[in-house]
Order: structure tokens, then C-alpha cells, then sequence
């Protein structure tokens, strides 16, 4: 049977910023045990005192959590170049039989200038394509059949070189991702390969961006 210790620790444990706000002191914790108190009620289904809710709280424990921090942390030190390109847009379009094959046109387009940039993600319903404007009237062209589901203009992309050891460390998108939302950045599209991640955002929330991800290398 789970006790209150378990249905605390799951709770808290599906908010991350939570676990991380406790771990640095932010949060009260009367003020979240009452909170939280419905959920854990409702999972244990019978009734729980606020008090063991807050003692169930100071409790936790944050071993696992400082040890996967300071790994990540280790590896935010390693992060590569950083390469910034501006004047991008973002198409996405449904998957249809005809919209492969135009892909590999805009493809055989972008291999004739370094000045193009071009990233192609297809997913099972629908593909993004992100691109610098140059090539904009030469995407617009070819799927001009295609059924256009989004189309966002005036985007810039910061591109990060990961460490090999990303592969076997869990967290590391979220750690960085999740300073763009503390900072209330929208971004638009995450790209990657095995060692690079790409972050697409509005222009205007650039240089914001890149300074996050330099504050990462640098502290």
C-alpha cells in the first residue's frame, strides 16, 4: 500500500520547476503541503493531515536530484561553439505521397550556396521545414500544392554543439531548455542530431537567448 511519503514524492516529482524551487528554498512548504493535499488524498484515497503532508515534504530527499544537477551542470561547462543564424522562417506542411518527393528539390536547391540555411524534420502526420529567407521563395514554389498548416516569419536559430557524453546523461534538454522558460522565451522549434541541438526563436528574443546559453558555459 502506498504511504504518504510515496504519494508526496510522485506528486512533487511531476512538476520538476517544484522540486527544483524546494531544492533551492524558493517555495513555503505549509503553502505547498495544502496545495498538493487534494492529490495526495486522492491518491492514497482516505483522508491526510495537512502537517504529515508538510513532513512527508521536508523529508525528500536530494541525493538523486544534486547528483544529476551537477553531472548536468559538468556537461553545460563542455557545451561547443555556439552558432547564431538570423532571418529564418518555419513551414510546416501535411505529409502527403507528393510532398516527399518535393522535398528532395528544395534539398538539391540549398547544395548550391553555403549561404543557405535549411533544417527538414518529418513527422508522422505533418513536416517542418525551417529555412533562411533567400531560399523562401523557392519553398513557397514547390509546395505551392502542398496543404500549408503554419507558416512563421522573423525567426532566428542558436545552434549548440553537445558532448558526446549527452548520450548517457538524462536531463540535459531540460536543463537547458527549461532556462528559456523560467525566462519566458517561446521557442519555436528544438532540431537535433546526435551531438547538435538547434533552438529556434522569435528575433527579438535572440540575444536573450544566447546570453542564457553563454551564462550556461560560463558558470
Amino acid at each position: 500500500m502506498k504511504t504518504i511519503q510515496e504519494a508526496v514524492e510522485i506528486t512533487i516529482r511531476k512538476t520538476p520547476f517544484i522540486e527544483e524551487a524546494l531544492h533551492e528554498k524558493l517555495i513555503n512548504v505549509s503553502s505547498l503541503a495544502r496545495i498538493i493535499l487534494p492529490e495526495v488524498t486522492k491518491s492514497l484515497k482516505k483522508e491526510v493531515k495537512v502537517g504529515a503532508v508538510m513532513m512527508a515534504i521536508n523529508r525528500l530527499s536530494p541525493v538523486s536530484e544534486l547528483r544529476i544537477r551537477k553531472n548536468i551542470k559538468r556537461l553545460a561547462l563542455d557545451l561547443g561553439d555556439v552558432i547564431v543564424r538570423s532571418d529564418l522562417c518555419d513551414f510546416t506542411f501535411k505529409n502527403t505521397p507528393s510532398l516527399l518527393k518535393e522535398i528532395a528539390k528544395i534539398l538539391s536547391k540549398s547544395a548550391d550556396s553555403n549561404d543557405y540555411f535549411l533544417t527538414v524534420s518529418q513527422g508522422i502526420f505533418e513536416t517542418n521545414i525551417v529555412t533562411s529567407k533567400n531560399l523562401q521563395p523557392f519553398v513557397e514554389e514547390i509546395f505551392k500544392s502542398e496543404v500549408l498548416i503554419n507558416n512563421v516569419t522573423e525567426l532566428a536559430s542558436i545552434t549548440i554543439k553537445l558532448p558526446k557524453e549527452n548520450l548517457e546523461q538524462s536531463g540535459i534538454y531540460y536543463f537547458i531548455l527549461k532556462q528559456f522558460a523560467w525566462a519566458n522565451i517561446a521557442v519555436q522549434e528544438v532540431i537535433s542530431t546526435t551531438h547538435e541541438m538547434t533552438i529556434v526563436v522569435k528575433e527579438e528574443d535572440v540575444n536573450e537567448t544566447f546570453s542564457i546559453l553563454m551564462d550556461l558555459k560560463l558558470s
